[in-house]
């Protein structure tokens, strides 16, 4: 008698796992409609580069501080309770832009995605266990790719939103026949005018989604959970933390995840300051953005597929080595080619966060959960080194091409610290492949 396949996700569990799929779309949102706003904040509240570079800061440094508190009340009460909080938090975070717009205050616009990101943090913590739990083990990792898929979706919707609603709607960016900027000839009353309506611009996204994530917060808060069985709450997790910090390579893992993320989102959020650079509009650089996005997916997807005839770590020292060839084209090859190999770097980025992932928690069974904690709150990559480039680019004043280093403009010579973290990432990689043979 033949045996039937087992079901990605049973009938009676197909509507929480639509709601909890949707929540990788909804952080993927947040992420891609927050790295243009590094340059929308510059220019609204005239800033300098390492100023608005705190916007990362803030966004990325709340992942770091909520991930662990998050695997510990998925740990003491379930993970439905984990993605309410995060829901709570995330929406919470979102509509505090209403009071951040009316006050014209950046550090409350700050505060407002410090917050958000506490959401977000739970969500990613408690979100890809659920999803596996959801249905039986011979089909958790296809269930698990099946609700990734659809962070991408939610990313390109929010690149969709930064560009139409926000950057290609910014007075501060108008200017005449000339190309000169009529911002500049306004009076100071018109001025604090355009900056108002700039900043409510900035704003309405963001309350929007708010209302939309507090609604599904009630609809998930509603709908029968499937129970949380597969979490040990009798473990200890200070047992847990010491037992994999003894592990070489999830150790290792969490610092090359430290310096992936750092590289990822500098080189997503500083693409519009190279395109800038080049005369290209931040509205018109959007579609740079958008095709490094793409360039991404398809890279996921042949870099999957890859992993049937290549080892996990060799095939990252192979995209790292890759990316620091990109990172050279782009320091060094000044114009639109350059640009071109920035984007070409999402491809070579593709398959380096769930590489690192898999490599790290390897073999560590029931003490993943809390290891995978560690691995999100390496996203705190993302908070600080987008400052340390945007310091390089303020070295010779607000511009990207006001000196020259190693004979190249400030900008070009800045993506030097993208190819440092992507050496960290083909150490570590090739380190795994060592071991592995």
């Amino acid at each position: 008698m033949k045996r039937n396949k087992p079901k990605i996700i049973a009938k009676e569990g197909l509507v929480p796992f639509i709601l909890i799929t949707s929540l990788f779309a909804l952080w993927g949102f947040a992420n891609d409609i927050t790295n243009p706003m590094v340059s929308a904040f510059k220019k609204v509240l005239e800033l300098n580069n390492t100023q608005a570079s705190w916007v990362q800061a803030a966004f990325y440094g709340g992942y770091f501080t909520m991930a662990l508190p998050a695997a510990y009340v998925v740990k003491k009460y379930s993970y439905k309770t984990g993605i309410l909080v995060g829901l709570g938090l995330y929406a919470t975070g979102a509509l505090l832009f209403f009071p951040a717009a009316a006050f014209e205050n950046y550090l409350f616009f700050l505060a407002a995605l410090y917050i958000l990101t506490f959401g977000l943090a739970f969500l990613e913590t408690t979100a890809n266990p659920f999803i596996l739990s959801m249905g039986e083990e011979a089909t958790a990792t296809q269930r698990l790719n099946l609700a990734q898929a659809f962070n991408p979706l939610g990313a390109l919707m929010g690149l969709l939103v930064a560009q139409t609603f926000i950057l290609g709607a910014l007075q501060f960016d108008d200017t005449d026949a000339q190309g000169r900027s009529l911002y500049e000839s306004l009076s100071a009353p018109a001025k604090a005018a355009v900056k108002t309506a700039d900043l409510e611009l900035i704003r309405n996204p963001y309350v929007a989604l708010g209302l939309f994530v507090l609604l599904l917060f009630f609809v998930i808060a509603a709908i029968k959970m499937p129970e949380n069985t597969t979490i040990n709450k009798t473990s200890s997790m200070w047992e847990s933390i010491k037992r994999i910090y003894k592990k070489e390579h999830f150790v290792g893992g969490v610092i090359a995840q430290l310096f992936y993320v750092g590289a990822q989102i500098m080189c997503w959020t500083y693409i519009y300051q190279y395109a800038e650079s080049l005369g290209i509009s931040n509205q018109k650089a959007v579609n740079y953005a958008y095709a490094a996005l793409i360039i991404f997916l398809i890279g996921r997807f042949l870099c999957t597929y890859l992993l049937k005839f290549l080892k996990a770590g060799k095939l990252l020292v192979i995209l790292g080595l890759g990316a620091v060839l990109c990172c050279l084209g782009v320091i060094f090859i000044q114009g639109i080619a350059g640009l071109y190999a920035l984007v070409l770097t999402s491809f070579c980025m593709s398959l380096m966060f769930p590489t690192i992932y898999g490599i790290a928690l390897k073999g560590l069974g029931e003490d993943a959960k809390p290891a995978s904690a560690f691995l999100v709150m390496a996203i705190v990559g993302g908070a600080f080194m987008p400052i340390l480039q945007g310091m390089i680019l303020d070295l010779g004043g607000a511009g990207y091409t006001d000196i020259r280093l190693l004979g190249v403009p400030e900008v070009n010579f800045s993506f030097f610290l993208p190819l440092i973290c992507f050496l960290v990432v083909v150490t570590y990689g090739y380190r795994s492949f060592k071991t592995s043979r």
